[in-house]
């Protein structure tokens, strides 16, 4: 499998080349276009009891689209996400990367999909009660509102809950008011991620929940 996203940042979408016997797996609703040739299966994801704790608790979808390419030539396939942003393929190498209900656009079929605990503090900040965990090994795909930075933290970070796209498993994350009660009313913060340990995470520059929140004051 050979591939690209194009048209970076605002507007990314995946361009990927599936060679003869390739696969991969993508959410329900991201593909854009496809060579008719090839061939696309309709599954739960993760298995039955796994999309329900995704859908209902982690805020992801029930299915996922399982794209082969059965033929003897490369075929094309373009994957995209709903909102405006950018998209970022990584490479799992026997690793995992825990998930922000929407961030999640593909994969390759050695990675499995699951769920992590992430507890009632993220359920009432709006966050789901689990988050989707990807391990293995090959490439995953998944995007952001905006643009995306990478960053590796060691100790103690502070980031808004809705800016945080993905962390490794190994960060211990916990909801907390930005301040004291009336600060963090008054500041327009709220509530924070406050993120724990030694690792990679992926961060957005802008925030769904701030632009419906914009839009309110606008009607």
């Amino acid at each position: 499998m050979q591939y690209e996203v194009r048209y970076k940042p605002a507007f990314s979408a995946i361009f990927i080349t599936l060679d003869p016997g390739d696969t991969i797996v993508a959410e329900a609703g991201a593909m854009v276009s496809m060579d008719a040739q090839l061939s696309m299966k309709t599954s739960f994801s993760g298995g039955f009891f796994s999309a329900l704790l995704k859908k209902f608790f982690g805020g992801e979808t029930l299915f996922v689209n399982t794209f082969t390419n059965q033929t003897r030539k490369p075929l094309s396939l373009v994957l995209t996400q709903s909102v405006i942003g950018d998209i970022e393929g990584i490479e799992l190498r026997g690793t995992s990367m825990c998930f922000q209900p929407g961030a999640y656009i593909a994969s390759s079929p050695s990675v499995h999909l699951g769920v992590q605990w992430a507890g009632f503090s993220s359920f009432i900040a709006g966050e789901g009660l689990f988050k989707l965990k990807l391990s293995g090994r090959g490439t995953v795909f998944f995007g952001a509102y905006g643009g995306l930075t990478k960053k590796r933290i060691s100790g103690e970070f502070v980031v808004d809950t809705s800016h945080l796209v993905a962390y490794e498993p190994g960060i211990q994350m916990s909801i907390k008011l930005a301040g004291g009660l009336i600060g963090s009313v008054t500041s327009g913060e709220g509530l924070v991620n406050r993120l724990t340990g030694n690792g990679n995470i992926y961060l957005q520059s802008r925030s769904i929940d701030g632009l419906a929140k914009f839009l309110r004051s606008k009607f």
